[in-house]
């Protein structure tokens, strides 16, 4: 069995499908028990946001829960282009697993990030260009990868070439700028030192791709509940009003009060739960100016997952759809949905898993700054 430790929901989903690409029957856990009878375990630590200290023995749990477990060996899923606590959960895992130090190889060139001469680009672009740079709660201020972490207590790190030989300890990010250079790490691969990154490079390490299930079509309405204020996310709740999805918003007002009391929350859900009576498709999101107070930021996710988590309760949904990953988060927990199995892969990072209990059949999740594929958005 192999085991993942990831800081998000769609960081561990999004690695689950790259496991069921190459045959694996995959699981997410969020809380409680792993099941037995999978061959990868995909652990949310829910750790991005919290203080470098708590993300650490969030971290070590779960390395100790996956070595409980039997796994024969575990990765660090880190986001991508560096947000979040990466350091202090590389320092906790390698030091829970008697390690020598972390390979970090957190691009994925199939999408246009990558990281070169000790840069990181997103389509050929310098990170702190591009609209990460806005984001509110772990701006990209800087194209330096080194400059994108949070210095470490115990390892020195370094950005190296896969030509080079690793050190005989520390923190190595890998330079990427093609799917041949994630490949090549893939060959450094020793037992004394943790694999870490993104997707592409854990799929690198496994054995080759076999033929992957395709994605099962639910019945019922289909709920969208986005929660992020990316670009890809204001484009698409556009194009599907422009389309005539209804599309409810949180509002306005909690830009300023920021309070919305449950009597609140239960109204804008029975207005919801009217319009899927009439409608197969319906779209929630915050649908407010993106704000820079990161307080408030979490507070308006807040709400709209419990907004959401009230709707699957007055009404069954054959569908609900996720983006971003504190709003995935937040409405599986709401919903107590703690151990989910991963169905199917709609596109790399997009990925359908069946929960058990509340009132969806399927919960589709994405991180906010993918697409949705084209063949959701125009069906």
């Amino acid at each position: 069995m192999i085991g993942v430790v990831a800081d998000d929901l769609t960081g561990a989903a999004e690695l689950g499908a790259v496991g069921l690409r190459h045959g694996l029957r995959a699981e997410v856990f969020l809380a409680g028990a792993p099941g037995s009878n999978v061959d990868l375990i995909c652990v949310d630590t829910d750790s991005r946001s919290c203080d470098p200290h708590e993300a650490g023995q969030r971290a070590t749990q779960a390395a100790r829960m996956l070595q409980n477990c039997g796994a024969d060996w575990i990765y660090m899923k880190t986001d991508s282009v560096l947000r979040g606590n990466v350091t202090p959960e590389i320092e906790a895992i390698v030091r829970q697993l008697g390690l020598s130090g972390a390979l970090l190889v957190p691009a994925n060139p199939s999408l246009g990030r990558t990281i070169v001469n000790g840069q990181y680009f997103v389509s050929r672009q310098l990170i702190h260009q591009t609209e990460f740079a806005r984001d509110p709660k772990h701006p990209r201020l800087s194209p330096n990868v080194l400059e994108l972490l949070d210095k470490p207590l115990e390892l020195p790190v370094s950005v190296g070439k896969s030509t080079e030989l690793l050190p005989k300890r520390g923190i190595v990010i890998g330079e990427v700028a093609s799917a041949e250079d994630v490949r090549a790490w893939a060959r450094l691969r020793n037992k004394r030192w943790l694999m870490a990154g993104g997707a592409e490079f854990f799929g690198a390490l496994l054995p080759s791709e076999i033929s992957a299930p395709k994605p099962t079509p639910a019945s019922g309405q289909e709920l969208f509940v986005c929660g992020s204020a990316s670009e890809a996310t204001r484009k698409f709740v556009a194009s599907q009003a422009r389309l005539g999805v209804p599309v409810f918003s949180l509002p306005n007002e909690l830009v300023i009060v920021g309070a919305f009391d449950a009597t609140a929350i239960c109204a804008l859900a029975a207005r919801v739960v009217t319009a899927l009576q009439e409608n197969s498709r319906l779209i929630l999101h915050v649908g407010l100016p993106q704000v820079s107070d990161v307080s408030l930021a979490e507070m308006l996710a807040t709400h709209l997952f419990r907004v959401a988590a009230e709707v699957l309760r007055l009404a069954p949904v054959g569908q609900v759809f996720a983006e971003g990953g504190a709003t995935a988060t937040g409405l599986a927990r709401e919903m107590g949905w703690h151990r989910l199995a991963v169905k199917s892969e709609l596109a790399p990072g997009v990925v359908t898993l069946a929960v058990s209990g509340g009132g969806a059949e399927l919960l589709t999740i994405k991180p906010g700054s993918y697409q949705w594929p084209g063949s959701l958005i125009t069906r």
